[in-house]
């Protein structure tokens, strides 16, 4: 099941008739999003997979199966931001087994993005779930 900040991000997606106009929302929601520190621009956080410039900074909070994922990200591409900030929507504040398990192609293509995007942003976008999802299973209790 998605957060309510992603089934409201639904609903908006609705209200816009093209995609010119959806693409512009998803580059305000990037803008809207705080950047990133130099040091946290660090290898450790960048997103390999991604033509842009693609950093995650994961937050946990919580523990045991009550724990929850946060992360803040930046890039340097307004679209991928955008994008950065979708994600956000989608999985922040999600017990980790939840962010492990969501079918996040299934709900991405809820807003059209599995056919609006070009093939290499799809790739990022791609990597960028795995990363997150990765960083669940990871920390997420045996």
């Amino acid at each position: 099941m998605a957060s309510e900040a992603f089934e409201d991000l639904v609903a908006e997606f609705e209200l816009f008739d093209d995609w010119e106009e959806r693409y512009r929302y998803v580059i305000e929601l990037g803008k809207a999003m705080p950047p990133l520190g130099e040091g946290e621009r660090v290898p450790a956080h960048k997103v390999e997979g991604c033509v842009s410039q693609v950093w995650l900074v994961p937050e946990l909070a919580g523990a045991g199966a009550d724990a929850r994922l946060d992360f803040r990200g930046d890039s340097d591409a307004m679209i991928v931001r955008g994008l950065i900030a979708v994600l956000h929507r989608l999985f922040a504040g999600q017990r980790l087994a939840d962010v492990a398990r969501t079918d996040a192609h299934a709900e991405l293509a809820r807003l059209g993005l599995d056919t609006a995007l070009s093939a290499q942003r799809s790739n990022g976008l791609r990597a960028m779930v795995a990363r997150l999802q990765g960083l669940a299973r990871a920390a997420a209790p045996a």
